[in-house]
């Protein structure tokens, strides 16, 4: 017997606990209960839950009369997490016998908690239940058998039977419910269901995942909305390409094109992927159809979401398009390294033309007239390094899984036989500052300036015309490497091409710890890829046709990981074209009167500067102050987690739901090695390379690198990052420098403080913490 009163169990309110109920009622008794029921809707605790919520004194009451379910287990679940208000997460908890003892919290409850990839039991000890009494009406507590104490009360099919009954009562109702439930001779029965109360109505809506573990390589930090609005639209056009060359119809990709302008979000000023998005074009691709897990590991996708139909091609057509993606792809192989050439012929061509033009004697109109024809005539031709990358994650893939077959006992063999390339442009710009400074080393005067004067005041020395073979190699680097620098792909960064002072700086460093290219000469990589050679030659000793293909693989990764390396610089160059031209139109708005400063236009978006270039809209002052007051709070906010999940459109940090698990730190921490070798030192945790010149032969311990980073790497005796993969930037310039890496360490940061003393192998992975800064305590 229990009550349906009045608001109660309503979207609002629940009135949960507020009125009488009476289990295992006997028909005699049904209606001595029912006036009980009635009689409870003016007791003293339900007229207080009336005002505390200041609701009116509604008392009007029906009795609901249920047949009783004799159960074993019982309990109550929410289809959203009524604590955390996470619609992905929920929430079962259950009791031996009745639920009565669960409602009054007179009984210990298991809980368990169902997300999209894992179920987490909290067991607790159960010593009692409630059970019908067998003697007379009404219920009884009793004993749990010892042996069942600390037993869950659910298993795991019946814990799946609840959450997918939660997923159709949500469906059905179009809000998650709050159910209560009964299992007796292992048949579920609902009891009741009403919405959870506590749950806000904007969490409603598709599910989404937002992801930057690889994109925060690229763009790290605070990102502005002109770079942002910049490369939502290049990744647009970029992935449209790419799944036009695997097949993908025009009027298909038309049909779907939210999803290819979609595929980047920016939170808090952070670019993270959209990883629903990502899988979205997936699914677009031949093949997904049939082996949706091959394509994903292929692709590097690691979340399985359910799509609808219009996602989906039926197997026979799919059967077709992966026989012509097939002939597509070996045509596509075959024709690869004449595809780079031409590539960067037409690259090298268009940016000496575009180099040739002083953007700043141009009129806004030309400018972005310039820029559009840039985009049309270089940014729509990225095909090359598409085919590249694409053929890069194959090959490394079988690379990696021959050589771990042919040496198992050697987890890092395949990063050593990778080692030394010697064609990767990311490390020439270490090399480059090497020789300069050695240059500087061996003259007594120029050493003595570098040492002791300003790096503005050293370039302003060397634009005099002092040691002019040091200032054309200067010149030369900053021809060849100026826009490669620390945030190189966002266009507000700051690049040495700008402030030549940022390079003097780096030689500075170099010059105070004697790192000049002798270091280079001593070949540590070579010396491990040697090695590596040495011992799979050993294996297939006497197999000449797997030493043959062996080989061969080792040449094509080698190659295609190389040339991945080299045509990420020339998106590089391309992006620090782009950028010229909008600091030239910030220089000219500004002595317009326009922009308080010229690099207010970073807080514009492309869309706003390219209406405002042919006639300027005074609103956009309004709307920049915004910006930049906002931008600049969430440069002082902790960042979102690397990982986290939203429902539909939210406005609010409040609706962010973080995916990332914290668990207590031990004694060690594990990652991916990525180049071998066994370093112990003290660690130095750098957030902002511009702000660390040298680390001394400190461990480098960061949460992302860019490219920009590499002139930092020589002044470390190893390299750990919290995020990252094997064709990480990190990861291949380590290899190729010999200098012992682990990558995707998670909690990293949160473990390692700068001054802690670790011991780290670059080949398993593995940091064991020895000291705590500050202290002689062994952890």
């Amino acid at each position: 017997m229990r009550s349906s009163a009045i608001d109660e169990d309503g979207p609002q309110h629940s009135f949960a606990g507020q009125y009488d109920t009476y289990l295992h009622v006997p028909f005699s008794a049904i209606e001595e209960k029912i006036v009980a029921v009635w009689r409870s809707v003016t007791a003293g605790r339900a007229i207080k839950y009336r005002e505390m919520h200041n609701l009116p004194h509604n008392f009007g009451i029906g009795v609901i009369v249920q047949e009783m379910v004799n159960a074993q287990v019982a309990g109550v679940a929410f289809g959203a997490n009524p604590v955390t208000k996470d619609p992905g997460s929920k929430v079962i908890s259950a009791v031996y016998g009745l639920g009565e003892g669960l409602v009054s919290g007179q009984l210990n409850a298991d809980t368990f908690t169902v997300t999209r990839h894992e179920t987490e039991t909290k067991t607790a000890k159960k010593t009692h239940a409630f059970i019908r009494d067998p003697e007379g009406n009404g219920i009884q507590k009793i004993e749990v058998e010892k042996e069942k104490q600390f037993l869950p009360t659910l298993n795991s099919s019946q814990i799946k039977e609840i959450a997918t009954l939660l997923d159709t009562l949500s469906k059905e109702f179009g809000v998650p419910q709050d159910i209560e439930f009964a299992i007796e001779e292992s048949k579920l029965y609902i009891l009741q269901t009403r919405p959870i109360t506590t749950l806000n109505k904007s969490l409603q809506g598709e599910y989404t995942l937002w992801d930057n573990s690889n994109i925060v390589e690229s763009y790290p930090g605070i990102t502005t909305p002109l770079t942002f609005s910049f490369i939502i639209k290049m990744y647009e056009m970029v992935y449209r390409q790419f799944v036009e060359m695997m097949g993908v119809k025009k009027h298909e990709i038309e049909k779907h094109a939210h999803v290819f302008s979609n595929t980047l979000g920016l939170v808090r000023g952070r670019v993270y992927y959209n990883l629903l998005n990502w899988y979205k074009m997936l699914a677009m691709l031949p093949g997904f159809s049939i082996n949706a897990a091959f394509m994903e590991r292929m692709m590097g996708v690691k979340e399985r979401f359910v799509l609808n139909e219009n996602y989906v091609m039926s197997k026979g057509l799919a059967r077709w398009r992966i026989v012509t993606m097939v002939i597509r792809m070996f045509l596509m192989h075959l024709r690869l390294p004449k595809e780079r050439r031409r590539f960067l012929k037409h690259l090298n061509s268009t940016m000496e033309h575009y180099r040739s033009i002083d953007f700043k004697h141009l009129a806004p109109p030309e400018i972005i007239a310039c820029y559009n024809s840039f985009e049309e005539t270089l940014l729509l031709q990225w095909k090359a390094p598409l085919i590249n990358d694409f053929f890069a994650m194959i090959w490394f893939g079988l690379f990696e899984n021959k050589t771990k077959q042919l040496c198992p006992n050697e987890p890092n063999m395949h990063n050593s036989l990778l080692c030394g390339s010697k064609d990767i442009v990311s490390v020439e710009p270490i090399y480059r500052s090497m020789r300069l400074a050695t240059m500087v080393a061996e003259d007594k005067e120029a050493k003595k300036l570098f040492m002791e004067a300003t790096p503005d005041a050293v370039w302003q020395w060397l634009c005099a015309g002092n040691f002019p073979r040091l200032k054309t190699g200067f010149d030369e680097y900053i021809r060849s490497f100026g826009y490669r620098c620390v945030g190189e792909l966002k266009l507000e960064t700051i690049s040495y091409a700008e402030n030549p002072a940022l390079l003097v700086k780096v030689i500075q460093q170099y010059v105070a710890q004697g790192i000049t290219k002798k270091m280079h000469d001593a070949n540590i990589e070579e010396d491990l890829r040697l090695t590596a050679e040495n011992k799979v030659s050993h294996v297939l000793k006497g197999k000449p046709v797997k030493r043959w293909w062996f080989n061969y693989l080792i040449s094509k990764t080698r190659d295609l990981v190389s040339n991945r390396e080299n045509l990420r610089y020339e998106r590089t160059r391309g992006f620090g074209m782009v950028r010229n031209m909008f600091n030239a139109l910030g220089w000219q708005w500004h002595q317009m009167g326009h922009l308080a400063n010229p690099r207010d236009i970073f807080y514009l978006e492309l869309a706003e500067i390219k209406s405002m270039a042919n006639g300027f809209n005074e609103a956009c002052r309004q709307k920049l102050s915004e910006r930049k007051e906002a931008f600049a709070r969430f440069a002082q906010q902790p960042p979102p987690q690397e990982r986290f999940f939203t429902y539909g459109h939210n406005f609010s940090d409040e609706y962010i739901y973080s995916l990332e698990k914290i668990e207590a730190a031990g004694e060690e921490l594990r990652g991916t090695g990525c180049c071998p070798g066994v370093v112990k030192g003290k660690v130095r945790v750098v957030t902002d390379p511009n702000e660390t010149a040298s680390l001394h032969g400190d461990i480098l311990v960061t949460s992302s690198t860019d490219p920009g980073w590499v002139t930092l790497f020589p002044t470390a005796s190893a390299i750990v990052v919290e995020r990252g993969s094997l064709l990480s930037h990190s990861a291949i310039v380590s290899r190729e420098m010999g200098i012992p890496c682990i990558v995707s360490v998670a909690g990293l940061l949160r473990t390692l403080k700068t001054g802690d003393e670790v011991i780290m192998d670059g080949s398993t992975g593995i940091i064991k913490i020895l000291k705590n800064a500050g202290s002689l305590k062994k952890r």
